[in-house]
């Protein structure tokens, strides 16, 4: 049976597309009778007009099933319900806002869309749980959907640089703990390549523990692949992810990755990564020093990787979703 699915994506701009990114991977592994499109709102989230008008502009473009791909989760409003999948990526924006501000974000972007969809999918147990503690909706409405990992990325042989390893890291936001990263290799003969812009903070930290280390941001794609590529580690000790897409993209390129006990890591990590404490600065070291020291552990922590990833390929996850579409479907 076909099934016309329509997409609606946000407003395009420059500086995030981590979520059209997402959905064309997936695209990628949808079966021949989904038929789909992508429809871009004209309109950014800024705004009660604008936002107003979004939700209007989208009841004409609706599809057998309509999918709302993250972020404008308040366009849900006048979509149909029995229709309509809402996928939420992550609640980090509420940890952010407090009082009137926060009301207001959690009952237009969190409340009522989940009362006017058919399915919830979020992408990982950690942020349904999140979810479950924030609203009081029926625990079945909402079905885990990791996220996929692009089909450009491919295995790399690993040649180790034992004199100077060099360790990938992604992201600079608070989040991200550059801080504690940057004191944790203080002293030892290695070289950071950090992505993301580096606040003034960082640099003084970097000067003042003399790190040997390369910055790069507004990579295209294949570029930040080929930082993976010439990694000998990558370092991903976030305090919150939602997902944590760097931990599976270090599996499939075939590096060591060293990740946190906190959210939703464990759970994308599995046993393919050395967990540790991410506010503890001694716990990052050792365990780069071991990943460093160990060939053995090395070589077993990247086939562990290998395997861990095919959970997460585009064809795993687009099946998932289509299970959802012929449930709607079906019901209608």
């Amino acid at each position: 049976m076909n099934i016309n699915v329509v997409y609606f994506f946000r407003k395009p701009f420059t500086d995030y597309f981590s979520i059209e990114e997402l959905f064309g991977f997936i695209h990628s592994g949808l079966p021949e009778n989904i038929h789909y499109s992508n429809y871009y709102l004209s309109r950014p989230s800024k705004g009660l007009i604008d936002r107003m008008m979004s939700c209007f502009e989208v009841v004409p473009q609706q599809g057998n099933v309509n999918h709302i791909t993250g972020d404008v989760h308040f366009i849900a409003l006048l979509l149909s319900k029995k229709k309509t999948i809402l996928t939420i990526h992550d609640l980090e924006v509420l940890k952010r806002l407090h009082g009137f501000s926060r009301r207001i974000v959690k009952l237009f972007w969190f409340t009522i869309p989940a009362r006017r969809v058919k399915y919830i999918t979020v992408i990982s147990e950690f942020t349904k749980q999140e979810l479950l503690k924030l609203i009081h909706i029926n625990p079945d409405k909402v079905v885990v959907v990791h996220n996929c990992i692009s089909p450009a990325i491919k295995f790399y042989e690993p040649t180790f640089n034992h004199q100077k390893p060099n360790i990938l890291h992604i992201g600079t936001a608070h989040n991200k703990n550059l801080e504690r990263l940057i004191e944790a290799v203080s002293g030892l003969s290695v070289k950071l390549t950090i992505l993301g812009h580096l606040r003034d903070h960082h640099k003084h930290l970097l000067k003042l523990h003399k790190i040997d280390f390369e910055n790069y941001f507004n990579l295209p794609y294949e570029h930040v692949i080929l930082r993976y590529k010439e990694a000998d580690i990558v370092s991903f000790a976030s305090l919150y992810e939602g997902f944590g897409m760097p931990i599976i993209e270090a599996n499939a390129v075939g590096r060591p990755v060293i990740t946190s006990n906190r959210t939703s890591m464990p759970e994308v990590a599995g046993d393919a990564a050395l967990i540790i404490d991410p506010e503890n600065v001694n716990e990052i070291r050792e365990a780069l020093l071991k990943l460093i020291r160990d060939d053995g552990l090395r070589s077993e922590l990247i086939a562990k990787g290998l395997r861990n990833v095919q959970r997460f390929s585009p064809q795993s996850i687009a099946a998932q979703y289509v299970a959802l579409y012929n449930k709607i479907i079906e019901n209608q």
